[in-house]
């Protein structure tokens, strides 16, 4: 497995047992979530944060090339196209304190369990209520084709919540460890998974970037699907330091966050970023961010794989966010 052969060491992990193997009458997490999730709540579903406004191109984005290795503003920005999506880039589904219904993607990585999700922090940092907190793999058209998932833990930095979505930018991804569907089958098992790949270096001539976008009035049937390059973009923002991937593709509006940057490599793909990070992914809709992965993020990984008890928010919170 890749972080096993970029650690060098054998990764040692304990036996694991299903969060929701107990009850006999009760009905399981997967089979609850299976039965809430209908077509008609996740069509109605509104993106975790509106990042970018629906009708914003972009064309005029103040600052471009600042700060960058390679500025974007003079290159063309290559279109998006709604697709059926990957069975390994999904949606986490979830209702808020108001009991509005939210959303936002994720991507399901290879782990010895074969149940964990990566997606933006910023998605699920907020220490509002999530109800019926699930991920629905290749999630499009109201559809559940590889069925629902129950989140079991959510594995986000200590200095995310403690810094916020500005200044911990570095920081935007979390772990999401899910529990298994209704039949009992684990998520990987089903569609497969990506290998999660730290310091993967900020220049790439092809990066693949999937993102189910939406706004406060309508949700897009499909996800998007761009192929682009990235660069290195030194933040020039004092409240929200940091060195992020940048990727040009049209349309990522407000929903795409979590959504996947993929590389390919030996095994098929390799996920080297989520949307998030600066600005929790950006101020408009042509150029999305990432924050950058590194031994933190693999760090949060081995958490997850282990089922350590997560962070969580402390008593003081960042008013900001």
């Amino acid at each position: 497995m890749l972080t096993t052969l970029l650690l060098g060491l054998p990764l040692a992990v304990p036996p694991w047992s299903p969060a929701h193997a107990a009850g006999t009458d009760a009905p399981s997490p997967g089979s609850a979530a299976e039965e809430y999730w209908s077509p008609q709540r996740m069509r109605a579903a509104e993106p975790a944060v509106v990042r970018k406004a629906a009708g914003d191109t972009g064309t005029a984005r103040p600052g471009a090339g600042q700060g960058r290795e390679t500025g974007l503003a003079a290159d063309p920005v290559p279109p998006s196209h709604p697709f059926e999506g990957l069975p390994q880039v999904g949606t986490f589904f979830w209702t808020d304190g108001s009991n509005t219904g939210r959303f936002c993607g994720g991507t399901v990585v290879r782990s010895p369990h074969r149940n964990l999700v990566v997606t933006a922090g910023h998605c699920l940092r907020s220490p509002d209520p999530k109800r019926h907190l699930s991920f629905v793999p290749q999630y499009h058209d109201g559809l559940k084709p590889h069925g629902i998932y129950p989140v079991d833990r959510i594995y986000l930095d200590q200095r995310y919540y403690d810094l916020g979505t500005a200044a911990g930018a570095r920081w935007d991804y979390a772990v999401v460890r899910l529990g298994a569907r209704a039949d009992g089958a684990e998520v990987e098992e089903v569609t497969g998974g990506f290998d999660l790949l730290p310091y993967p270096g900020y220049r790439h001539p092809e990066v693949r970037l999937i993102g189910y976008p939406g706004n406060s009035d309508t949700t897009h049937p499909e996800p998007l699907d761009c192929t682009s390059s990235t660069h290195r973009y030194t933040s020039t923002d004092p409240a929200a330091p940091g060195d992020f991937l940048e990727i040009a593709c049209a349309g990522y509006i407000g929903g795409t966050s979590g959504g996947p940057f993929l590389v390919r490599d030996f095994t098929g793909y390799a996920l080297i970023g989520v949307i998030g990070g600066y600005h929790t992914g950006g101020d408009f809709p042509d150029v999305s961010y990432s924050s950058y992965f590194t031994l933190d993020t693999l760090a949060l990984y081995l958490h997850a794989v282990r089922g350590d008890t997560p962070a969580g928010p402390r008593q003081t919170v960042p008013s900001s966010d």
